[in-house]
């Protein structure tokens, strides 16, 4: 028999449906003290504290952001997220871990992870989080994106290049998602950051520099050009 799931319900009537939030975190005196005050900003929160449950909860759920811890009793983050990508499920995925590293920061995105937070985190930090993933992708835009020979879909998250697919990590796929959405403008550095990694990024902003690399290796190098002191532009043309 299933756990109980613990429901938390925006106080008052709204005018639109609020966003609603998964958590998965097995620290109980977290995962309520997060849920009441997402809650008081006016999210529909659900939360379980089993990686199996979690797992069940966003496949049948429909839900707008999944926060998800990576040590979890029945299955791991990294399992959930893995699973969740392999279904087809692109719900934004934002991980909590009291890891710290590089390495599992890389492991978190590759298996399709959105953003990555390391414990102890500032409350004002994860709002700011949950708001940069729900804002990525407008409401009733459309999911599929052609540019010459480059198809984008960022529903099922998949490149093709032609008619070859193009595997992407997690972050390169955002970064590209980016620019597609704003194709033919240039996209600073700033912004990027903003919108794949947040304004709380406190790294090297160079990083941009190695994601656009990357994307230029495997897609095509004139693809996405350089424009020298302004940032990027994806080339419209094939």
């Amino acid at each position: 028999m299933r756990p109980p799931v613990t429901h938390h319900h925006p106080a008052g009537g709204a005018a639109r449906r609020p966003y609603r939030l998964l958590i998965v975190e097995d620290e109980k005196r977290l995962a309520l003290s997060l849920a009441k005050g997402l809650t008081a900003e006016g999210y529909a929160v659900d939360v379980v504290h089993d990686g199996r449950e979690g797992l069940h909860r966003a496949t049948e759920g429909t839900y707008d952001l999944l926060i998800l811890d990576i040590m979890l009793p029945g299955l791991n983050g990294y399992r959930v997220c893995a699973a969740l990508r392999a279904a087809g499920h692109d719900v934004p995925i934002l991980m909590l871990t009291a890891k710290d590293g590089e390495y599992d920061e890389a492991e978190g995105l590759d298996t399709g992870a959105d953003d990555y937070l390391t414990k102890p985190f500032s409350y004002v930090v994860l709002v700011a989080r949950i708001k940069a993933l729900l804002r990525r992708r407008p409401a009733g835009a459309s999911p599929i994106h052609v540019h010459g020979d480059l198809k984008v879909d960022t529903a099922a998250r998949r490149v093709f290049l032609g008619e070859d697919e193009v595997a992407l990590t997690a972050k390169e796929f955002s970064v590209l998602e980016h620019l597609v959405l704003r194709a033919g403008e240039v996209v600073s550095k700033a912004d990027i950051l903003e919108h794949v990694w947040d304004f709380a990024y406190e790294g090297d902003p160079n990083i941009v520099e190695v994601y656009i690399s990357a994307l230029r290796r495997k897609l095509r190098a004139r693809l996405i050009r350089t424009v020298r002191g302004a940032g990027y532009r994806l080339e419209t043309a094939p």
